[in-house]
């Protein structure tokens, strides 16, 4: 029976630990407090810290970065902690800002991690659109990620990115089957752009997982900045109407999860 642990460390930033493999999502670790510009008038405060410092994470194989761009995805202390993880995985765009060995995806494009004495970890990078139609020259290119390996029961491992609902992610399903979704939502808001949304609802998680049908949906990217306009109260009752389960992680503490 294979299995993942996952850490929900804060924002979009988990713990994925599978089968020999540390993987981190978007590193977040600064302290609460800072106000952090987006770009274009927009901009967000950080209102909680990580769960878990970064000084006290394990050896990390792989970031794998939905984008570069933003600092509730990638903020001071999460660049930082880039050098040291075996591999980072982002956009295209991404990596040629990172620099280095940073491994660069465009949609639907694989990157494998292979080491001795582990299975092979495949990386696909899946559709994300960071905002309405055309948006794409001010939010930038972002992905997300669906994670297979040998042994999984259930379907891919989806990291489905910061990203409205619309026809790319809506590919999703017909692509891959997709087992497990960490799933971000919290339907960001700017007040330079009034009632344009940035992420999902809710609704709109719900819409997505209908289509999709995974075993498992974790929430994250929901709470600890300000720009997020839709905590776990208004998530979960979106799902609760629409009478689908949703797997919550207590901040900080390992959930094991079958996969």
């Amino acid at each position: 029976m294979s299995q993942a642990r996952i850490t929900h460390i804060g924002g979009p930033t988990t713990l994925i630990e599978v089968d020999g493999w540390r993987l981190l999502t978007d590193p977040t670790f600064d302290p609460p407090g800072r106000h952090y510009s987006f770009g274009w008038g927009s901009g967000s405060r950080k209102l909680t810290g990580p769960a878990i410092a970064v000084d006290e994470l394990p050896p990390i194989d792989a970031v794998l970065l939905t984008h570069d761009h933003h600092a509730d995805n990638l903020d001071d202390t999460g660049r930082a902690l880039l050098p040291r993880a075996g591999a980072v995985v982002t956009t295209a765009a991404g990596a040629s800002r990172l620099g280095g060995a940073t491994i660069g995806l465009v949609p639907w494009s694989v990157h494998t991690l292979r080491e001795p004495g582990r299975p092979p970890l495949e990386i696909t990078a899946t559709p994300c659109r960071h905002g309405p139609p055309f948006s794409r020259r001010i939010t930038g290119d972002v992905i997300g990620f669906a994670l297979r390996w040998p042994g999984q029961e259930h379907g891919a491992l989806w990291i489905s990115g910061d990203s409205v609902l619309y026809d790319g992610i809506r590919q999703v399903g017909g692509r891959c089957e997709v087992g497990t979704v960490l799933l971000h939502l919290g339907a960001v808001q700017f007040g330079i752009s009034g009632p344009v949304r940035y992420t999902m609802t809710g609704r709109d998680g719900v819409e997505l997982c209908s289509l999709l049908r995974p075993r498992t949906i974790v929430p994250v990217h929901y709470e600890g900045w300000s720009h997020f306009r839709q905590g776990r109260a208004g998530i979960e009752s979106a799902f609760s109407s629409a009478q689908a389960d949703l797997t919550w992680l207590e901040i900080g503490t390992p959930g094991t999860l079958q996969v």
